[in-house]
């Protein structure tokens, strides 16, 4: 059976194409529910306008259907609470300049 952590590891292969980092690290990610072979993942992007968000919706359910023992994958965008630079990873603030 699929594990949360295995989700997690999953996203981390999953970036975002216009800051060459995965969602986990810049704080994308905000849950991961795994209800047998379901799994549910709700995710942000860094602005409404993002080009980018379908494509990373589609790296999201990919990533996730992928693993085994997953039969359905929802993949749900969220603004609340809104993403801001102190969602992320300390790593992702060194590597982008954001002062912590």
């Amino acid at each position: 059976m699929v594990t949360k952590e295995d989700v997690v590891d999953a996203l981390r292969e999953v970036e975002d194409p216009e800051l060459g980092m995965d969602i986990v690290e810049l704080g994308l990610m905000y849950d991961v529910d795994v209800e047998g072979s379901k799994v549910k993942v709700t995710h942000s992007l860094t602005s409404m306008g993002c080009p980018a968000g379908p494509l990373i919706q589609e790296g999201i359910h990919d990533a996730v259907a992928a693993l085994p023992g997953v039969e359905d994958v929802a993949v749900e965008l969220t603004w609340d609470p809104p993403w801001t630079p102190e969602r992320l990873s300390d790593d992702a603030k060194i590597i982008l300049g954001v002062p912590f």
